[in-house]
């Protein structure tokens, strides 16, 4: 998703927002961002990115192959549970981040950095982990208003 449709967002939403109380808007904030990890955490776990694309496949693993048949580990399965994907939220913002060691990892394939594992530095393809698709920007604006609309 554009940046202009986040701030586009943002810009309806700010007049909204600013009548409702701190402890509303906290509220608000921690829904939306539980609903907005839990959509990414599913969609990292399928190996989409946010434009609708395919992640690039990882390369074979040797490991996997010995013993388990021709079973194929999905990429990313462990750190989109909870422990490691975290949202929060403060009256002014909703949060959805990787914590801990995930955060590492998550950095070097969100921009294709390279990594140092067993002495081998190993450059990794760029795969978005985290963004804000279509369909998340008309689920945070649906929250939104069925927020906004209780009050009345």
């Amino acid at each position: 998703m554009a940046t202009d449709d986040l701030s586009r967002l943002t810009h309806w939403a700010d007049g909204l927002l600013a009548s409702m109380e701190p402890a509303a808007r906290r509220q608000l904030a921690g829904e939306m961002a539980r609903k907005l990890r839990d959509s990414q955490a599913g969609r990292i776990r399928t190996n989409i990115q946010p434009d609708g694309s395919p992640m690039t496949q990882r390369k074979p693993q040797p490991k996997l192959k010995k013993g388990r048949g021709r079973l194929r580990r999905k990429m990313f399965f462990k750190i989109t549970s909870r422990t490691w994907l975290k949202a929060s939220a403060t009256q002014s913002q909703a949060v959805v981040e990787f914590v801990g060691t995930a955060n590492r990892l998550a950095t070097i394939h969100q921009y294709g950095l390279k990594d140092r594992i067993k002495g081998r530095e190993i450059r990794y393809p760029t795969r978005k982990l985290l963004g804000i698709t279509e369909q998340e920007r008309d689920q945070l604006e649906t929250t939104l208003l069925t927020h906004l609309t209780k009050g009345l």
